[in-house]
């Protein structure tokens, strides 16, 4: 069975060949990435694929059996350029598709949640074999916001008491490669999300435990937390768009109670202390 992995340089694909190499051959994987270069380092074959440029998919799928479709990080530009790579596909070959979506992608108050929606109706209907990741939020999202959290004396953010069940990116890389090398996920959709739901208030607890500085969570209006992002350098859209993801999750957004990430994976979720010690030890 050959697997080829888009977006095999970025932070998650890189993780999946990795796991993917400890269940097969590396002759049996391919990353598909825009740079080949850039891609010696994982150790397998690298093709060139830009879910914008049409032209260099269908080459890029040849011979591919299963495809690991990682979505595309330029919101907006995402429907069209997942449809790309689906029309590629089809017309390769391939015979089954593994997409990393959205938690809740169908029903979600983010605004990100629309372009996963309208790609999983597109690989629905293009008649290939499919499965649906539905990706909660990485805990890394979250601890990224350690360094400036401690320099500032405090967390910030809008997501009020929204329960947030994030998992490590490294338990969403294992799911992927289970379904990836394990049989029985044909035409199935899991809402993967971390065993233990959390608030901000409760990572700032955490973080106040494990590094001995009171660092409290300072839960402000989105256009203020939006302003501060963007004082802190973020480009205006970017520091817009994380503020509303907050917001969503005090709507609910990212919360999910179902256990289907720890299921696939066989083991519980990578605990929030885990990750906070983590990105501590980073520092």
């Amino acid at each position: 069975m050959t697997i080829a992995v888009t977006g095999a340089t970025g932070q998650l694909g890189q993780l999946v060949i990795t796991k993917l190499k400890e269940k097969t051959a590396g002759s049996n994987i391919v990353a598909l990435v825009r740079s080949p270069e850039k891609a010696k380092s994982l150790g397998v074959t690298a093709r060139a694929a830009d879910y914008a440029q049409p032209a260099t998919l269908e080459a890029a799928l040849s011979g591919i059996e299963t495809l690991l479709l990682i979505s595309g990080n330029e919101i907006g530009q995402r429907a069209v350029q997942h449809a790309n790579v689906i029309a590629a596909a089809k017309k390769s070959g391939v015979k089954r598709i593994v997409y990393t979506s959205l938690l809740h992608a169908d029903t979600s108050p983010l605004n990100l949640a629309p372009e996963h929606a309208e790609t999983e109706k597109a690989l629905k209907a293009s008649g290939i074999d499919y499965t649906i990741l539905r990706n909660g939020w990485y805990t890394e999202n979250y601890t990224g916001s350690i360094a400036p959290a401690l320099a500032n004396g405090a967390f910030y953010g809008s997501a009020g008491e929204g329960k947030i069940a994030s998992a490590a990116r490294e338990d969403f890389a294992q799911a992927a490669v289970a379904v990836l090398t394990q049989p029985g996920h044909s035409g199935k959709t899991y809402e993967l999300a971390g065993d233990e739901p959390y608030t901000l208030a409760q990572l700032a607890a955490e973080v106040t435990k494990q590094s001995g500085k009171q660092i409290p969570y300072n839960n402000i209006p989105e256009a203020d937390y939006a302003a501060a992002l963007k004082g802190a350098g973020l480009p205006e859209g970017f520091a817009a768009a994380i503020a509303s993801w907050d917001v969503g999750a005090s709507q609910g957004g990212l919360y999910e109670a179902s256990h289907q990430l720890s299921a696939l994976i066989g083991r519980p979720t990578t605990p929030l202390s885990v990750s906070v010690a983590q990105a501590l030890k980073a520092l």
